[in-house]
């Protein structure tokens, strides 16, 4: 069975970043030399910053990377105001990048990441160098059967009927249910990180706001999916200039693969990149795929060739090398 490679783990940030109305906490990797460009990394609903270790360490040659956590995720407490809309993360983003002056920046985002990411390379495209999305949450009517359950999340009385029916649940049965909804092999995870993600999870729920902060970024999310005109997502894509990488995996049962050709054809800059085997979390299934295009992406952005001393294969994670590999199949529009 192949597993997910070791990792370091990221070094917090040394200063505390306070933006508007909430302190924010961010994650660095070391860089492998000085003078890389600038890259912040934004996760997805229910997520952290630690999503995005794989992807980053196979990225310290290549970019100076920081990944926050959202307001009311991670280590960053929720907002004074209680907005946790997609309008508020990506403010809180944007305060991220003019308060540490590292914009523009290789902007990288995951589901409701990836919608943050979006609006923002939209609203502020002297902020972006490069967008890369994975499994992007942008608007999906109807959605698949399978994310029906997390968008409940948005209704009333939905998260206390969840509360009711997972009470005496372990721990571990609860962190499974999490895996299986985000990995497209969660036997793929090895027993380590597994009992990481349960500890994590453990941590997460056991936060006074953990469940209030869930169902009101999830009802950010709906929201976000109905709004028409300039603030509509899909409106925004095409409003992006910035040269895309757009990731999906076959397996995701988040967000279907059916969109990625609307997402192709939305970007007028795209690059499609597919992982047969992948589910919602490719950077942490494949963070060796992922990095090669990434690479790829950013040369092209820089007009140089990728370097091909750079790593591409080793310690890739589930299908990093063989057939997986092999059957990537990866579209320039």
């Amino acid at each position: 069975m192949s597993v997910l490679p070791e990792h370091p783990e990221p070094v917090r940030s040394p200063y505390p970043l306070t933006v508007p109305g909430s302190p924010l906490a961010v994650a660095a990797m070391e860089p492998e030399r000085a003078g890389l460009p600038p890259a912040v990394f934004v996760h997805g609903l229910g997520g952290s910053s630690q999503n995005w270790t794989l992807l980053m360490d196979r990225l310290a040659g290549d970019v100076d990377g920081q990944a926050v956590d959202l307001p009311g995720f991670g280590q960053s407490p929720p907002p004074d105001d209680g907005d946790l809309s997609v309008n508020a993360h990506m403010r809180a983003v944007v305060d991220h990048l003019e308060l540490s002056g590292r914009g523009p920046v290789h902007l990288f985002g995951n589901s409701l990441g990836g919608a943050v990411a979006t609006r923002l390379a939209a609203l502020r495209p002297d902020l972006v160098r490069t967008l890369t999305l994975i499994s992007p949450a942008l608007p999906e009517v109807p959605p698949q059967a399978s994310a029906l359950p997390t968008a409940l999340l948005a209704m009333p009385g939905v998260p206390a009927l969840f509360g009711r029916l997972t009470r005496n649940q372990p721990v571990e049965q609860q962190t499974e249910a999490v895996l299986d909804l985000c990995y497209g092999d969660p036997g793929a995870i090895d027993a380590e990180r597994r009992a990481e993600m349960v500890a994590e999870y453990q941590r997460r729920m056991a936060l006074p706001y953990a469940m209030d902060v869930l169902v009101r970024t999830a009802r950010g999310i709906v929201r976000a999916y109905t709004e028409r005109g300039p603030q509509a997502l899909w409106q925004q894509a095409e409003q992006v200039v910035a040269p895309v990488l757009l990731v999906y995996g076959l397996r995701d049962k988040l967000v279907s693969y059916r969109m990625a050709r609307r997402s192709g054809l939305a970007f007028r800059d795209s690059r499609l990149l597919v992982l047969p085997e992948a589910g919602h979390v490719a950077m942490l299934e494949f963070p060796e795929l992922v990095a090669g295009h990434v690479r790829a992406l950013l040369a092209e952005a820089a007009g140089t060739a990728p370097d091909p001393t750079r790593r591409t294969t080793a310690g890739g994670g589930p299908g990093a090398a063989g057939p997986d590999a092999e059957s990537v199949a990866a579209v320039r529009k």
